[in-house]
């Protein structure tokens, strides 16, 4: 005995994201209070799964998410933590 499916897998959507989808999960978002990412899907009117829902968020839709490349003074600190830690 494990544990249930997270969804029903004939009714998932799979592939790109629609802008639709992107507006429905960041409105859902920002107007509630968070939730279990296994329940948010239901809640948030979208039929997809809530591990993609979870991924979605973290990796592109999150306002605090920077893009792009590292400037001078991160570059610089990562270099001199390397210096110091290593490969840890």
């Amino acid at each position: 005995m494990g544990r249930q499916p997270c969804c029903d897998k004939h009714v998932v959507k799979k592939g790109p994201w629609t802008i639709e989808e992107d507006r429905k999960l960041v409105q859902f978002m920002f107007t509630n209070q968070p939730c279990r990412w296994r329940a948010l899907p239901k809640l948030a009117g979208l039929a997809r799964c809530g591990k993609s829902c979870r991924l979605r968020w973290k990796n592109y839709l999150q306002p605090d998410l920077k893009r792009g490349c590292f400037s001078q003074a991160e570059e610089q600190l990562i270099i001199d933590l390397h210096a110091s830690l290593g490969n840890r």
